[in-house]
């Protein structure tokens, strides 16, 4: 991505906030907003960004109210903040643009569940951004005897895995550097590809079929069954029904790429969830994303 689409990202982000908040951010130096990942806003406090050298003030941007949070949600819903609470709920939900917007608030509980949020305290809008190239560095240790093995991406959260995973698909779909595969994308919260009217805002590939909008699992059992992927894609495994169509995919002779939040492969194996998949061999390659003072590096390990 060029210095120029990826400022055009950030200032579609800073499109959804309220017109004094809105007008700060976008006064931010170009090149800063180029490397801008997160917009912050709590309540009573200054707006903040987080860049790759931390979280700092926005100059000159006035304290956030309650009714900028409001406004912010009412935008990025476009007035429909009831059809968004299955998302608003799990603490996240993804908006027009793949740009995804996480929310602190008071919970509502109904039946041992969080159904919706209110007295909203705090917003985190996620800048979404392609970065073609970023997937040169992994892709080639993918392959075994011309076969795409199943690989896991692993980092903290906001490492960088929803970007490698989305260029990882899109060249595999165009046989970019490799032979060139039908993929289906779970894409359950619109991250990935940002469909809009059926078509995909990122670029994912010619060869790239993608279901939006309902739970991973269902979605890959869909692909599988109807689209005749040769391989899966999943953003974020962290349910048991993930895991299970994952293991039905398997076994059908369909690579996978997926990602999961995890520091490392020892953290990885302590969780019960993750440590399944890796025991039964669902995986065959591991990439941990770590973030330095210079950027992102990739670690490419044989789990079998």
């Amino acid at each position: 991505m060029t210095q120029r689409d990826s400022a055009a990202r950030y200032l579609e982000a800073a499109a959804l906030l309220p017109p004094a908040l809105g007008e700060a951010a976008r006064r931010l130096d170009r090149l800063r907003q180029t490397g801008v990942e997160e917009l912050r806003l709590r309540a009573g406090r200054r707006m903040t960004v987080v860049c790759p050298e931390g979280e700092v003030p926005v100059p000159d941007a006035p304290p956030v109210t309650g009714a900028d949070l409001a406004l912010v949600l009412e935008v990025a819903t476009r007035a429909s903040l009831h059809t968004a609470q299955a998302q608003i709920s799990s603490g996240f939900f993804t908006v027009q643009g793949g740009h995804r917007i996480g929310i602190c608030g008071s919970g509502v509980m109904q039946d041992g569940q969080v159904r919706s949020l209110r007295h909203v305290s705090s917003l985190a809008i996620r800048v979404a951004r392609e970065v073609p190239g970023a997937a040169r560095p992994v892709l080639d240790k993918l392959w075994r005897d011309g076969s795409l093995q199943s690989t896991l991406l692993i980092s903290p959260p906001g490492g960088g895995k929803t970007t490698l995973l989305r260029d990882l698909i899109r060249r595999i779909s165009d046989g970019a550097g490799c032979p060139a595969l039908r993929v289906g994308v779970a894409d359950e919260r619109g991250e990935l590809a940002a469909m809009r009217e059926g078509q995909a805002q990122f670029a994912v590939g010619e060869r790239t079929d993608v279901m939006d909008g309902c739970p991973k699992g269902m979605a890959l059992l869909m692909l599988l069954r109807g689209m005749n992927p040769q391989v899966l894609a999943a953003d974020e495994i962290t349910a048991p029904e993930d895991c299970r169509a994952l293991e039905v995919a398997a076994n059908c002779g369909v690579a996978l790429l997926c990602s999961a939040h995890a520091l490392d492969r020892a953290d990885l194996n302590r969780r019960p969830l993750y440590q399944t998949l890796l025991e039964r061999r669902i995986f065959r390659r591991l990439v941990v994303i770590r973030r330095t003072a210079e950027g992102r590096t990739y670690e490419v390990e044989q789990l079998c």
